[in-house]
């Protein structure tokens, strides 16, 4: 019984030892996630939506999506400036967006349309 009071009460040495461990590095590069972050939060204005989808950038044309499918009342005026300043730029031609989330019946939809 004395020895186990001896352990508890840290008086004898003993051989095994913890010693601390090497620090895990993040996931994430956290460099690159404040990067994104700071471009996420920095509302583009119409000129550079406008100039964006006009000279084909996909990123700028899927966010431009995004703010007209937004049911956002602050989303809607400039969806709508948007809209009105790309479709001189259309032709005659009607080009229609099919989107939702998987499963929703998109490819349905433009078989029943018989596209």
């Amino acid at each position: 019984m004395a020895n186990s009071e001896e352990n508890r009460l840290g008086a004898e040495k003993s051989a095994l030892s913890v010693s601390a461990g090497v620090k895990k590095p993040p996931m994430v590069n956290e460099a690159v996630m404040a990067r994104l972050r700071q471009t996420r939060r920095r509302q583009m204005t119409v000129d550079e939506y406008v100039e964006g989808i006009l000279s084909g950038d996909r990123t700028v044309l899927s966010r431009a999506i995004t703010l007209v499918e937004s049911l956002r009342p602050e989303h809607n005026a400039l969806s709508q400036e948007i809209i009105a300043r790309c479709l001189p730029y259309s032709g005659k031609s009607y080009r229609i967006g099919v989107t939702g989330v998987p499963g929703a019946g998109k490819s349905t939809v433009i078989e029943e349309l018989g596209c």
